[in-house]
């Protein structure tokens, strides 16, 4: 997943017309088209829960677990949460799948067996381990779910600063991951066991492309500070298989269990084509609706503004386009869930999003919830952990 956070700017610093109402997709053996370059009307007002399932976790608060609950992973039994990115405290909080408290787990250290920076976690319940993504460290740490070492390994040696940045739980074995810098193969398949490559996925594409814009800084030149939009995923899981967006090329595929690759949108103009680049952003993908951005490479560093984003919706139903607004079916009054804010979690569990306990309390007392998250907040104080919400494909 891709930042404009510390720690890419660390490690960069380190080394050196808007279309017609209701128009329709012209199909192409089910693969979508999508023109990055128009603006897509009308909006459509969408209630969440008229698409996906949801389920909302209050996490335990008492004095050892206070956290700004960034979820890490989410399994059948466990949550695994963390605080941002910025304070890199490098504390793990365990919670079960109701939010009870569990253990706090931290490893954070220099040493063989710790992890410099605590940048993702990949929770596999049926080995009991966790494999935590350390991209400062340009390795994988493996724990056991009560924090006690098992294994490491490096990340594919490369130039610069290559790293894996997506990481998810593949099959017994494995892992799958992206390393957005990899100028050839970017994603893999990694063993569990020893961290080697079990196999390379081959997109094809001519010239690798970048949705960033860096800046040279410091007196010799040689520092490098980097910007990019808002965090975004190049794997997802879907429908039991893989969505694989490579933003170099002009087709997202889907990767099957037999490892070949069957095309699932195409965009157009090539990205190949274009300066600056237009890039096509995948968000969340439902059995109906499939949400997306298109994000144009451009910043002013002056205004410190930039990376203009158009959202888009493709219906599957009616194979048409359109603008969007989703709302949280929960609040009384239209409460907006904005599609970027939501982060993968599983096949089982499509996302999840936070929501603020000061905020959910405020609205209860405003009488604007109903139903679970109506009866969620009523447990909740200003100081309480975050709501967790998982959203989960209809069943």
């Amino acid at each position: 997943m891709k930042s404009i956070d510390s720690i890419l700017v660390i490690i960069l610093l380190l080394t050196v017309v808007p279309e017609g109402r209701g128009q329709k997709q012209k199909g192409n053996d089910g693969v979508i088209t999508v023109n990055v370059v128009k603006s897509y009307s009308p909006k459509k007002e969408l209630i969440l829960q008229d698409f996906m399932d949801v389920e909302y976790i209050a996490l335990e608060t008492n004095d050892d677990f206070i956290n700004q609950g960034i979820v890490l992973d989410v399994g059948k039994e466990f949550i695994l949460v963390k605080n941002r990115n910025r304070i890199n405290d490098g504390t793990i909080f365990v919670y079960d799948r109701n939010g009870k408290a569990i253990r706090k787990i931290n490893r954070k250290g220099q040493g063989g067996e710790e992890y410099i920076s605590l940048y993702s976690v990949t929770l596999d319940e049926e080995s009991e381990e966790m494999f935590v993504n350390d991209i400062l460290g340009k390795k994988i740490v493996v724990y056991d779910l009560y924090g006690s070492f098992k294994r490491s390994f490096k990340h594919e040696n490369g130039i610069y600063f290559q790293f894996y940045i997506d990481v998810f739980n593949y099959d017994r074995h494995h892992l799958i991951c992206y390393d957005e810098n990899h100028e050839e193969i970017p994603f893999v398949l990694m063993s569990k066991q020893d961290g080697h490559i079990a196999h390379e996925i081959k997109i094809p594409f001519k010239e690798k492309k970048f949705l960033r814009q860096l800046k040279q800084e410091g007196n010799d030149g040689k520092g490098v500070i980097g910007v990019g939009p808002s965090p975004y995923y190049s794997i997802f899981p879907f429908n039991g298989n893989w969505v694989l967006s490579e933003l170099s090329s002009d087709t997202v595929y889907t990767f099957l269990p037999d490892y070949s690759l069957r095309p699932f949108i195409v965009r157009t103009p090539p990205i190949q084509s274009m300066d600056p680049g237009e890039f096509l952003i995948i968000r969340l993908l439902s059995d109906r609706y499939y949400f997306m951005e298109t994000i144009k490479n451009v910043y002013d560093w002056n205004t410190q503004k930039g990376f203009p984003t158009n959202y888009l919706v493709y219906d599957t139903k009616e194979r048409s386009f359109s603008g969007y607004t989703v709302y949280n079916g929960d609040f009384t009054t239209k409460k907006e869930i904005y599609m970027s804010a939501t982060k993968l979690v599983s096949h089982e569990i499509e996302s999840w999003y936070l929501l603020e306990a000061d905020q959910l309390v405020e609205s209860y007392k405003k009488g604007e919830l109903t139903g679970k998250l109506k009866e969620t907040a009523a447990t909740l104080n200003e100081e309480s952990n975050p709501v967790i919400m998982l959203i989960k494909h209809k069943r």
